[in-house]
């Protein structure tokens, strides 16, 4: 036997066998510890789920896993703890108001957010790369120390002198300030991810548009955006998770009244006016996972891409 076949491999043979393989001990391993931290998380969720579908009275004498003894038993199951949560929890109502906060307030930032972060990707201007580190800097400021200046100004405005500096518009209580706040919490990151993915893009494509005859905005609009779209996606699913379990930022600047309230808030309330008939708090929380379980579900296979684009090159 020669010494090239004593050496040769079947192709993909060496980097399996150095990775360890599929049947490898470490494989099996990482395996077993992936669905063991798996089964950790999910019991406590099927626990609530299984909850919120049982009756008040088997909810408060046995246990949840109970029910796995006569699974298709129809006295195990109900759905008035939906009924009465969308019903008298108000939730109906509180679903819609979070979907008119959580939608313009991740709509807005990513867009203001991509058109920034192509200015500092692809456009020449004086103090690019300082204003740049000022907006990530921005990520280290606490929210809850702004909330109090902001609602201060959204309330009574700010003027230096005779120099009108916000006007006072009166937004407490109103959906635009709770937009503007969301907004301006969350272009700091938007920016920070989006400006990595879109600088990672390559130079030869801006090139090329550019000698074909298009503008900056023809680029970005016809050229940018369709290939951003991981990194878009990434942010949205983080934008849209923040906004619709937020509890803090809702409460301060839109207020706790049965017309204005979200979801969140009033699961809270719903803590309070009902401690002891905890079968409805499952019941109203699996109301308040439901469309962000979706939206994550949908958009995940871009939510790694997104992350990762623009971390390392060559």
């Amino acid at each position: 036997m020669s010494a090239v076949d004593a050496v040769r491999v079947v192709p993909g043979t060496e980097t399996r066998e150095r990775a360890g393989g599929p049947t490898g001990g470490g494989g099996w391993f990482v395996r077993i510890m992936i669905l063991v931290v798996v089964v950790i998380w999910i019991i406590p969720t099927v626990g609530v789920l299984i909850s919120s579908f049982r009756p008040p009275d088997l909810v408060e004498s046995t246990g949840w896993w109970t029910v796995f003894a006569h699974p298709f038993r129809l006295a195990e199951w109900t759905l008035q703890n939906y009924r009465s949560a969308l019903s008298t929890g108000g939730f109906g109502n509180a679903f819609l108001n979070s979907l008119a906060v959580t939608i313009p307030s991740t709509v807005i930032p990513i867009t203001i957010a991509a058109f920034a972060a192509y200015a500092f990707s692809w456009m020449t201007f004086r103090g690019r790369h300082i204003m740049f580190v000022v907006v990530v800097g921005l990520l280290v400021v606490p929210l809850q120390m702004a909330l109090i200046p902001i609602l201060r100004l959204y309330t009574g405005g700010a003027a230096v002198g005779t120099l009108v500096l916000f006007p006072d518009l009166n937004l407490g209580g109103t959906f635009l300030a709770v937009w503007l706040a969301h907004t301006a919490f969350g272009l700091p990151l938007a920016v920070y991810l989006l400006r990595n993915y879109i600088g990672s893009l390559p130079s030869s494509l801006i090139e090329s548009a550019k000698i074909d005859g298009a503008d900056h905005f023809t680029i970005f609009w016809r050229l940018i955006v369709p290939l951003s779209v991981p990194a878009l996606a990434a942010f949205a699913i983080f934008q849209f998770l923040w906004v619709w379990n937020d509890l803090l930022v809702a409460y301060v600047f839109l207020g706790g009244t049965p017309q204005n309230r979200v979801l969140t808030i009033a699961l809270q309330q719903l803590v309070g006016a009902r401690g002891e008939n905890w079968e409805l708090l499952t019941a109203a929380a699996f109301i308040s996972m439901s469309l962000p379980l979706v939206v994550f579900l949908s958009l995940q296979r871009y939510f790694v891409r997104g992350l990762t684009a623009g971390s390392v090159k060559g």
